[in-house]
């Protein structure tokens, strides 16, 4: 296995699996996100992304925070603790913007993440897998 390939490796072992890659340390924000680019095996930084709330009764998209994902690939600060609300958020990752600075063609212009918090006394963790022709997310720990 060549040494970039095995680097690769490594880096997405660690992020996906460790305890220390998960970002969810106690009196850390109650939302994290965590981007990787599968394509290159490494972290997506610089990945620009919005936070909004449903509001107005479910009529309204309210932009709570505007950030990009750091040298990690992860935005942890998302929410303040104790900002967190029951509701409906969105999670807006600018994906184009992202693979053009790479200069490379994808096929989702953005993604969006929907997802409902019922406790807000829960934390979130919303991790993204990214390429530029596919995506998967869950509900990470």
């Amino acid at each position: 296995m060549s040494s970039g390939v095995a680097l690769r490796l490594r880096t997405l072992q660690r992020h996906l699996g460790s305890p220390e890659g998960r970002g969810m340390e106690a009196g850390s924000s109650p939302l994290t996100t965590h981007v990787l680019d599968t394509a290159s095996g490494l972290p997506a930084q610089g990945l620009c992304l919005r936070l909004s709330r449903l509001e107005d009764h479910g009529q309204q998209w309210t932009e709570l925070r505007k950030s990009y994902t750091d040298p990690d690939g992860r935005c942890p600060g998302l929410l303040l603790p104790g900002q967190m609300k029951v509701g409906t958020y969105k999670l807006s990752f600018d994906t184009e913007g992202y693979w053009q600075k790479r200069g490379q063609e994808s096929f989702y212009p953005y993604v969006e993440v929907v997802f409902t918090v019922t406790n807000e006394t829960h934390k979130f963790h919303v991790p993204l897998l990214l390429s530029p022709w596919s995506y998967t997310t869950y509900r990470g720990s």
